[in-house]
Parts: C-alpha cells; sequence; structure tokens
C-alpha cells in the first residue's frame, strides 16, 4: 500500500467566528493572511474575542493534509514538534485517534497554537503562535524517517527554516520519494521567493498554490502562472476559489469545478484539496480524477467550521469517489 508521510508546523487551532471584521482591523490583520505573531500577540487576541463561538481541533496545513489522506484509508505519518502541555497532547491523541504514525519530537516551549479568524462571508484569517513547532530542527530529520514511505508532503510556512525543509526535502528524494509542497500564504511567499523556486527546481515533484500564491511566486496571473509553475515540476495545481483549479502536467492541462456544498468557513480548503489530489495519485488516477477528488474533499470540508470532518460525512465522501474512480 501507498504512504505518505506529512512534515509541517505541529499547531492547535483555535476557531473562532467574527460578527464583523472589526477585530481583524483592530488587530492589524489583512484579512484572509496568515501572520505569525508572538505569545502575547496571540493571548491578547484570545483576550479580543473572548465571547465568540469557537472550536479547537489539531491542525497546521500539512497536518490537515494528512489527517484528510488518513480519513480516505492512506497509510500516513507526520513529522513535527509539540510541548510538554495540554494542546501538545490534544494534537498527540488527535493522530493517533486518526491512525497517523505520529513521529513527534518534543520540546520545552508551548505547543504552538493557530487563531482561525472567520469572517461572516467565510474567509479566514490567521495569527499563528508556532512555540515548540519552530523548534524543529535539522538535526531532528534523520534518513530513516523516510524508509517505507511513497510520498513526502511539506508546508510553505517551512521555508521559514531553510535549512530544515531543504535538508528534509534532499533526504525525501534520496530515498525516492515523490514530493509536494503547498505554498501555505501569499505573505510568505513574497518573503521566500527566491527559496521557493530553489526547492521547486531542486526537489519538488507536485507544488500546489493558490491564485494569491501562484501571482507572488510567478507575478502572472493563474492560467500564465500555472505554466510558469509546471515548466520547472511535474504536476502544477492552481486552486482558483469558487472558479475550481488548474492543473498542469507537461503538456496536459485542465480545468475543474467546485462541487456544490453550504460554505460556512475555507479553513482547510486548500489543505483537504491536497489530500484529494494526492490520494487520487496514489491510486494510480489521471490528473483530472485527482482534481475531482480535490474538489470533492475541498469542498466538503467548508461546509464545518475548521479542518476536520465528521465521520458520516466521509462516508458520504468515499461513497462519491468511487463513483469518480470507476
Amino acid at each position: 500500500m501507498t504512504k505518505v508521510l506529512g512534515m509541517g508546523n505541529a499547531l492547535v487551532d483555535v476557531m473562532t467566528r467574527l460578527n464583523d471584521d472589526k477585530v481583524l482591523k483592530e488587530f492589524n490583520l489583512p484579512k484572509g493572511s496568515m501572520q505569525l505573531v508572538t505569545m502575547e500577540f496571540s493571548n491578547r487576541l484570545l483576550a479580543g474575542t473572548l465571547g465568540l463561538q469557537r472550536s479547537q481541533s489539531s491542525g497546521g496545513s500539512a497536518s490537515n493534509t494528512i489527517h484528510g489522506l488518513a480519513n480516505l484509508g492512506v497509510e500516513t505519518g507526520f513529522v513535527g514538534k509539540i510541548g510538554p502541555d495540554n494542546l501538545g497532547k490534544f494534537f498527540l491523541d488527535d493522530m493517533k485517534k486518526s491512525g497517523i504514525d505520529p513521529m513527534l519530537f518534543h520540546d520545552l516551549s508551548e505547543t504552538g497554537r493557530s487563531i482561525a479568524l472567520i469572517s461572516p462571508d467565510s474567509e479566514r484569517t490567521m495569527a499563528t503562535y508556532l512555540g515548540a513547532a519552530v523548534d524543529l530542527h535539522e538535526e531532528d530529520i534523520t534518513s530513516d524517517l523516510f524508509e517505507d514511505f511513497d510520498y513526502f508532503h511539506v508546508e510553505g510556512y517551512l521555508v521559514q527554516n531553510e535549512q530544515l525543509i531543504r535538508k528534509a526535502l534532499r533526504l525525501a528524494k534520496s530515498h525516492g520519494l515523490t514530493t509536494s509542497i503547498d505554498m501555505a500564504s501569499y505573505n510568505v511567499v513574497n518573503e521566500k521567493k527566491s527559496l521557493f523556486r530553489q526547492l521547486v527546481e531542486e526537489y519538488v515533484d507536485i507544488v500546489f498554490a493558490n491564485e494569491m500564491e501562484a501571482e507572488a511566486f510567478t507575478g502572472k496571473k493563474p492560467k500564465d502562472a500555472l505554466k510558469s509553475i509546471a515548466a520547472i515540476c511535474d504536476i502544477a495545481v492552481i486552486k482558483i476559489g469558487i472558479k475550481g483549479s488548474l492543473v498542469r502536467k507537461g503538456t496536459q492541462e485542465i480545468k475543474t469545478g467546485i462541487v456544490e456544498v453550504n460554505s460556512i468557513d475555507t479553513t482547510g480548503a486548500g489543505d483537504l484539496y491536497g489530500s484529494g489530489f494526492l490520494y487520487g495519485l496514489t491510486k494510480g488516477l489521471s490528473i483530472s480524477r485527482c482534481a475531482e477528488i480535490g474538489a470533492l474533499c475541498g469542498g466538503h470540508i467548508t461546509e464545518v467550521i475548521g479542518a476536520k470532518m465528521p465521520d458520516e460525512k466521509w462516508d458520504i465522501i468515499k461513497e462519491k469517489i468511487k463513483d469518480i474512480e470507476q
């Protein structure tokens, strides 16, 4: 059976539903962005949103994608770092409950957390305190982590530690794994554009980006950006929101629409699209069918708050995937 290993920031998501966007302006948070914040800022934001509807789940971009794959029946593992606190225990227990092999390192810092502020139009803005997650270092990454895996998926947020992400991707490729990266956030891409290009050209087979990230990376709109990215990797995927997604492999290019859903929160939509797309690849499906499954998973996750779906919703998705696979 094909196995997928993920690596990323081990975070606990604190999902917070906003009544309006005043909080974003008050805390100077650009709508739709992911901002790295201090523990002090994170605590102030928590206090400033006290009384609003909240829920908690394990998170982090790559972790969300791995959770999705595990729910689709793929054997998975996850590499990250947590702290010796209740949030760390929560993250570890959630991995085990989902059947993910938790390759988690431990640190004395608090477990990272991401406060997801969900606007009334379902757009989400992330304020992330990395905590222990940022203390995952290149020394932690050894060859044995990649044994028995076929795919390696990382989140673009890890470019903040160049030595770590470079070593991990290099070891993955040396072990023959197919590698993928989700660019994660347009502001991160803007800041680390040259490093992203180096990593993709040298190590990455599959690139996932939304249209803002793709434009930050290439300076071009989706269709032209797709060609530019596909020129330096095997498969390029650009998620274009309600217009669906564009995928290019070599000279083959396809466009896939979205599924009709009752969207209330976009958190995890891109991550779960990645789950569906990678699932299709592990089954040897065409990029067209991979994109359909990606759209299915990415669409249905927006019907719930946060990046985790209940078992009954996964059952519905798996039945629909059977139709796509035929």
